[in-house]
């Protein structure tokens, strides 16, 4: 007999770009905070096939039912699996003033890592998801990527199910990763960027420049250029392809950095 779906609320602060799936349609990997520093993964998810009403952006709450540890073939230890059909937003997104104040409450308590801390806690507890703020972002590097899905994700696209119109998801022609550096270790980590925002970005920016190099120099320039500047805090929300102990990219943490008040000379 099936274990019942238990009710949490979720701070989503992960989505990663689409792929297809034979079983769900397509997928996206979706992970937050349950409670106050809890991460949790969401899988599988076929978001933009949810209703509308049901779509959630980053930084929203959620209430969600998800069932215990140990369902399917996903052993990570913050999997669980999701029953879409209970998803309910609650209010809006938290908002960005005062410096982010409304999501460092949350992002700020979570533990944070370096990328040799990641890999020990992987080795040892099959930790898979985690903050990294790095002391050194080097570069985004950009190469060309196969324009097709794999014939596996073709026959997934190909797949008609009952009742569901297949919607069109287009391939990125191009990777990214993040070149940086963490405080315990002079070695560089090169790391692929899933963010969901990556993705749309570029499409928004072939439709805009009217060229795939130019669409992607932008996204380069906007991912390096303004999230990694040197007046902000910020962190990458990493996490492990199943089922490889690969880490990515899955979300970019880029807050203004605290601003140091000067203690007053008369009180």
């Amino acid at each position: 007999m099936g274990q019942t779906f238990e009710l949490t609320r979720v701070l989503i602060v992960v989505k990663t770009y689409p792929h297809p799936s034979v079983n769900h349609l397509e997928t996206v990997c979706t992970a937050g905070v349950a409670g106050s520093s809890k991460w949790v993964r969401l899988f599988p998810v076929p978001f933009r096939y949810l209703p509308p009403l049901q779509q959630y952006e980053k930084y929203q709450w959620i209430e969600i039912g998800l069932r215990p540890f140990g369902y399917g073939n996903d052993m990570r230890p913050e999997s669980r699996e999701p029953d879409c059909r209970t998803i309910r937003p609650l209010g809006e997104p938290l908002a960005t003033v005062d410096g982010w104040r409304q999501r460092r409450e949350v992002i700020d308590r979570l533990p944070h890592h370096t990328m040799r801390e990641l890999d020990d806690l992987y080795e040892k507890r099959r930790v898979s998801l985690g903050v990294v703020r790095p002391s050194r972002v080097l570069d985004v590097r950009v190469s060309e990527e196969d324009r097709d899905w794999s014939p596996k994700q073709k026959h997934a696209l190909a797949q008609r199910p009952l009742f569901v119109e297949r919607k069109p998801l287009r391939k990125l022609p191009y990777r990214f990763h993040y070149a940086f550096q963490c405080k315990d270790s002079s070695d560089t980590y090169t790391k692929a960027i899933e963010d969901w925002e990556l993705g749309t970005l570029f499409w928004k920016e072939v439709d805009r420049l009217g060229s795939e190099r130019a669409a992607a120099d932008s996204v380069r320039s906007k991912f390096l250029n303004e999230l990694c500047r040197e007046d902000k805090d910020t962190r990458f929300f990493m996490g492990t392809r199943h089922p490889f102990n690969e880490w990515l990219v899955l979300g970019v943490f880029w807050p203004p950095k605290p601003v140091e008040r000067q203690p007053r000379l008369f009180q």
